[in-house]
């Protein structure tokens, strides 16, 4: 994916967020992908993160779907849990190619919006009642925040329990 298919990424996404009148800053930092580092760059706990994986599900042998979890950034997303959501044979990872492809983003940038119609969003609830949900913006420098209600309303997604249980003795932040 070359650099420019991820600033048109981003600025669809500002032109949707400027269109709808929501509520959002821009946080810049130092380029990071990985959760946990980009937390710490923007300052907050992981749990009001964003974390999006793209994932295959094949429901039966001929039908296979495409599907972008969100879930909160200290949390792993539920396979067992999403498997059991499409009444599928099979959830995983998808490959690299086809998660840039569909999210239109390299990983470590993947918005929680689709803007491809065979990439189906389904939100973990913990992540629309953030007060403050921060993602990168489909750039490894730049993120967003923006409330988890605004989220919800904008991306409009499939809200299901798809995130794994908090771990035990894990920083509440």
């Amino acid at each position: 994916m070359s650099g420019d298919d991820a600033y048109d990424t981003y600025d669809r996404l500002i032109s949707l967020l400027d269109t709808s009148s929501v509520e959002y800053r821009i946080v810049d930092h130092e380029p990071e992908g990985t959760t946990e580092a980009v937390c710490a760059l923007r300052g907050h706990p992981a749990s009001e993160a964003a974390k999006c994986i793209v994932l295959r599900v094949k429901v039966d042998r001929r039908t296979t779907r495409h599907v972008l979890a969100v879930v909160p950034g200290d949390r792993r997303v539920d396979l067992d849990a999403v498997r059991a959501l499409f009444a599928a044979r099979y959830v995983g990872f998808s490959d690299a190619e086809t998660a840039e492809r569909l999210a239109r983003a390299i990983p470590g940038t993947v918005l929680p919006f689709s803007f491809d119609p065979e990439l189906e969003v389904v939100a973990d609830p913990d992540v629309v009642k953030q007060p403050r949900l921060y993602f990168n913006a489909a750039r490894l420098d730049r993120s967003l925040c923006l409330s988890g209600a605004d989220y919800e309303r904008l991306a409009k997604p499939r809200v299901e329990a798809v995130a794994s249980p908090p771990h035990l003795g894990s920083p509440r932040g």
